[in-house]
C-alpha cells in the first residue's frame, strides 16, 4: 500500500520539529558579548543558527530554564567589582526571545551556579567568592524576590592559593527534590541540606550534614544517574571523579578515578560532569593544559566507571558542556577560544566524533537546551 505524499511530508515535518531545540548560551561579557544568546539547534543534523540575544546582561556565567520553560534565571558574576546578583528573564518559546524581568542581590560575591525547585517557587544560588548559599522565593510571574536565607560556609583547605577560604561552587537538588547539595571547593566538602518548600528559610542541615572529600581535592560539581542510585562528583584541583551510591542523604563511596592520562604532569583544571541521557556513559571536561573531554562507561550494576578515552575540545578552557536530550550530540563551550564545538556521540561506544560544526561566540561558559514545540 502506498502512503500518500502529503502524509509523508507531514510525518517528516513532525519528526524534524521533534529534533529541534533552542540552545541557550551564557557568557562572560568583558570582551564584547551581550550576555545570553539563543540558537536553533537541530539534533538530527548537528547544525545551529542564531535566533536572538540580550542587549547588556552582565556576566551571565550560569543560566537555567524553569520547569515550565517560560523563564530563564542567570547569575551575574561580577568578580567583586559590584555585588553579585541573580536575574530573572521571560523566555518566549515561539520566537526564542529573552527579556529581563528583574534582578536581586545574592548576598555574596561571584555567584557561579543556581538551581530551581521542581515547583518553580524557590531558587538556590551558590556564591563562589562569598563562600555562601542564598535562597530566593520566586513569584508566579517568574520574578525573584529578595533572598530569605543566606548560609555561609567556613574553613579552608591545604591548597593555600585556591582553598584560602570557603568557595561554594554549585547548588543542585537531589532527584527527589528533598535535598540540596552544595560542593565547596575551598573546604573539601559537599554540604547537604534538607529542603522544605513550606518554610520561609527552606534549607536546614541534613542528618548526614556533608560528604567529606580528600584533602586538596576541591569538589566542584556533582551529578546524578538518570535511573540508578548513583552520583558522581568531579574534583577540580585533583582532576578525579568520585563515584557514590546513595540513599536519601547518605552517600557511600564506590570508586575514585582520574580524568587525565597517567603520564600527565600538569595542573588539573576539571570543570563539568554529565551523565548521558541513557545512563551508559559519563563525560568530564578538563581545562588548563589538557582541554579535553574524558569519557567513561558506567557499569549498570555497580555504578563504577571504566575509562573509554579522551577527546580534544578543539578549543581552550572547556568550562561547561551539555548533551542534547536525544543523546546524539555533545556541545562544549570553550571559554578562552570563543567557540562552542559540536561533537557527534557514538551511542554504542560513547566516544565523540568531530562534526566540523561550531558556533563562534565571545567567552561562552554555560549551555542549556529547550525543545521547540509546534
Amino acid at each position: 500500500m502506498k502512503i500518500p505524499l502529503l502524509i509523508i511530508v507531514l510525518l517528516s515535518s513532525i519528526f524534524c520539529t521533534a529534533q529541534d531545540f533552542y540552545l541557550i548560551a551564557g557568557t562572560y561579557t568583558n570582551e564584547g558579548s551581550k550576555g545570553i544568546y539563543v540558537y536553533r539547534f537541530n539534533a538530527q543534523t548537528g547544525k545551529a543558527s542564531w535566533v536572538s540575544n540580550t542587549d547588556s546582561v552582565s556576566n551571565p556565567s550560569f543560566v537555567i530554564v524553569s520547569g515550565n520553560e517560560n523563564y530563564l534565571y542567570a547569575v551575574n558574576e561580577t568578580n567583586g567589582t559590584n555585588p553579585g546578583r541573580v536575574s530573572a528573564f521571560s523566555f518566549n518559546k515561539n520566537n526564542g526571545s529573552v527579556k529581563l524581568l528583574n534582578s536581586e542581590l545574592t548576598g555574596g560575591d561571584d555567584p557561579c551556579h543556581l538551581a530551581l525547585s521542581n515547583d518553580n517557587k524557590w531558587l538556590v544560588v551558590a556564591n563562589y567568592t562569598g563562600g555562601s548559599v542564598s535562597v530566593f522565593p520566586v513569584k508566579n510571574d517568574g520574578t525573584v524576590e529578595p533572598y530569605t536565607q543566606l548560609i555561609k560556609d567556613s574553613g579552608s583547605g591545604i591548597n593555600k592559593e585556591r582553598q584560602e577560604k570557603a568557595h561554594v561552587h554549585e547548588a543542585i537538588f537531589s532527584p527527589d527534590y528533598k535535598y540540596v547539595l552544595t560542593p565547596d571547593l575551598g573546604i573539601d566538602k559537599v554540604i547537604i541540606y534538607k529542603f522544605n518548600p513550606s518554610l520561609k528559610q527552606p534549607l536546614t542541615p541534613s542528618d548526614s550534614s556533608y560528604i567529606q572529600t580528600p584533602a586538596g581535592s576541591g569538589p566542584r560539581h556533582i551529578t546524578f544517574h538518570p535511573r540508578k542510585k548513583f552520583a558522581y562528583l568531579i574534583n577540580e584541583l585533583t582532576g578525579n571523579v568520585i563515584a557514590y551510591s546513595y540513599r536519601q542523604d547518605r552517600f557511600t563511596e564506590l570508586q575514585q578515578i582520574v580524568t587525565h592520562p597517567e603520564d600527565f604532569n600538569g595542573a588539573p583544571g576539571s570543570a563539568e560532569i554529565v551523565v548521558s541521557p541513557d545512563g551508559k556513559n559519563l563525560y568530564v571536561s578538563n581545562r588548563g593544559e589538557e582541554n579535553t573531554i574524558t569519557i567513561f562507561s558506567i557499569d549498570p550494576l555497580t555504578g563504577k566507571l571504566s575509562l573509554k578515552g579522551y577527546q580534544s575540545t578543539l578549543g581552550k578552557a572547556p568550562r561547561n558542556f551539555i548533551i542534547d536530550p536525544t543523546g546524539n550530540y555533545l556541545l562544549v563551550a570553550n571559554q578562552d577560544s570563543d567557540n562552542i564545538v559540536i561533537f557527534k556521540i557514538n551511542k554504542q561506544t560513547g566516544l565523540l566524533k568531530q562534526t566540523g560544526e561550531e558556533i563562534h561566540l565571545s567567552r561562552p561558559v554555560c549551555l542549556q537546551m529547550v525543545r521547540i514545540k509546534k
